[in-house]
């Protein structure tokens, strides 16, 4: 059973280089893969991080975090001015809110 901590791991977050991002999107795939998307964007709205989980995984005892701690390696860049100002505002909510490792 995978966890957050092994999903980290996988992202290449070996703590040298990794950067909080706070949870600020969470959608489901209009397929047929039973995906849950979340997308967690550093505070600036600026750098976001993509993590797909399957819908079933939700209920195995994993909980999702308010943030993650990921490798800068592993981080796109948003490039749309609105999703990036919407981001950050989101960011900033949730860690306000939140403490990083609450289920959310």
């Amino acid at each position: 059973m995978e966890t957050d901590a092994d999903a980290d791991a996988e992202a290449g977050g070996d703590g040298s280089n990794e950067v909080r991002v706070w949870l600020v999107e969470r959608t489901y795939s209009d397929d047929e893969q039973n995906l849950v998307i979340l997308v967690y964007a550093t505070p600036d709205g600026e750098r976001y991080f993509r993590k797909e989980r399957a819908l079933t995984s939700f209920t195995d005892q994993r909980d999702t975090t308010a943030a993650l701690d990921v490798s800068a390696d592993n981080l796109g860049t948003v490039e749309d001015p609105e999703e990036r100002e919407q981001y950050a505002a989101e960011a900033s909510r949730v860690a306000d809110e939140h403490d990083p490792d609450d289920p959310i």
